[in-house]
């Protein structure tokens, strides 16, 4: 799902005047665990927390609306929005906010994006989580579900075994694209990761997704055995900085 961090196909953007009053210097709150400026402007990187899930699924489910894999698993654009935003409310609720690796992207009190990671070693969901996740699943993937086994399964069989940070998606409000936003999130984490001596791995769309990436230090280490009809991915790594 990381393929959609390039501009999407968006709704009208709000006024320029809103965009600007929105993004005008300030500063952010200064008792955030981690924090990552905008440089210029009040957007700032958090932690996400349970007050955030709702309105963070939506802003995916808009980012990804037009993500060719989800278009390839839900290729009703009538029903997908109110599906993908029931799935990413599952995503980041159920299955990954308590590893802490959800970020948001603010700015006037305002979720613009997020990412989801995943940390080096993160064990698989227990029953309590899938009984809470399945039903939700079901219902958003309601007539997809071979679809997506096959293609959930051609994403395990190419994950490297080497720990890492795995980069599960990340996306920006199409009305707010173009601003740096999908930046500013990206090098909160890849910072932390050359730190701590971390190596990040992720899946990018071709051709243009493979290209922001590396902008970013991933290199490419193979494509993905996708099911038939599914759009291709290429697997990425980046080790940390020295």
């Amino acid at each position: 799902m990381t393929g959609n961090l390039l501009a999407a196909p968006a709704p009208p953007a709000p006024p320029g005047a809103a965009r600007r009053g929105l993004l005008a210097p300030g500063l952010p709150p200064a008792d955030l665990p981690y924090c990552r400026e905008m440089p210029g402007s009040p957007a700032f990187v958090r932690p996400a927390t349970s007050a955030d899930v709702k309105m963070l699924a939506a802003v995916l489910a808009r980012a990804f609306y037009d993500d060719p894999p989800l278009v390839w698993l839900l290729p009703d654009a009538a029903t997908r929005l109110g599906r993908v935003t029931r799935m990413f409310a599952t995503v980041i609720g159920i299955e990954s906010l308590r590893y802490g690796g959800v970020d948001v992207a603010c700015a006037g009190g305002k979720i613009l994006g997020g990412a989801i990671w995943m940390p080096p070693g993160y064990p698989r969901a227990g029953f309590r989580e899938q009984i809470r996740a399945v039903p939700s699943h079901a219902r958003a993937l309601a007539g997809a579900l071979g679809r997506a086994a096959r293609y959930g399964r051609a994403l395990e069989d190419a994950h490297p075994k080497e720990p890492h940070w795995y980069l599960k998606a990340i996306g920006i409000d199409p009305a707010w694209q173009g601003l740096g936003l999908a930046s500013l999130l990206l090098r909160s984490r890849l910072n932390r990761c050359d730190q701590d001596g971390q190596p990040a791995y992720l899946e990018a769309g071709e051709p243009d997704g493979v290209s922001v990436y590396e902008h970013f230090g991933f290199r490419r280490i193979g494509n993905l055995g996708m099911p038939e009809g599914a759009p291709l991915l290429t697997a990425m790594w980046r080790a940390p900085a020295a």
